[in-house]
């Protein structure tokens, strides 16, 4: 169930399961960047239903640069958002921060002399991948609701 995201408005807010697709991680990512990065705090619906306006995107764009580009591990991320703000996160998602890797500790970045150690697939992945597939189906239920209704 693969909705096209060109249909939203830039403004719309997005499921987990959108704004995944929309960011290029998988959803179960996002939940883990929101249990380690405090400032990622999309607004939440009954049932713990998650929905990213635009700036909780823009900031998840920003966190994934630092990680995946930039080399940056969680904990260096996280340093970088406290003596940066979030506002300079926040940019870096929106492309308006500078193009080349980001001045960093080496501390702070994966090396080859430090690589990230291989993680066991976490046990409740099933659980994770069925929790998604429940909010697709809730987004659907909902959009056929609304057309369905006068």
């Amino acid at each position: 169930m693969n909705m096209s995201l060109s249909k939203k408005s830039p403004e719309a807010f997005r499921t987990i399961s959108e704004a995944a697709e929309e960011i290029g991680v998988p959803a179960h990512v996002l939940r883990f960047w929101e249990s380690k990065f405090p400032q990622i705090s999309p607004l939440k619906r009954a049932g713990g239903r998650r929905f990213y306006r635009p700036q909780d995107l823009q900031l998840l764009r920003g966190v994934k640069r630092l990680l995946y580009e930039d080399g940056f591990t969680i904990k260096g991320a996280r340093k970088f958002i406290k003596d940066n703000g979030v506002a300079t996160v926040i940019d870096l998602g929106a492309g308006a921060a500078g193009k080349g890797p980001l001045a960093v500790d080496a501390a702070d970045r994966e090396t080859p002399e430090r690589p990230r150690p291989a993680r066991p697939r976490p046990a409740d992945a099933p659980q994770r991948q069925l929790a998604d597939i429940i909010d697709e189906l809730e987004g659907a239920r909902a959009k056929l609701k609304s057309v369905l209704e006068p």
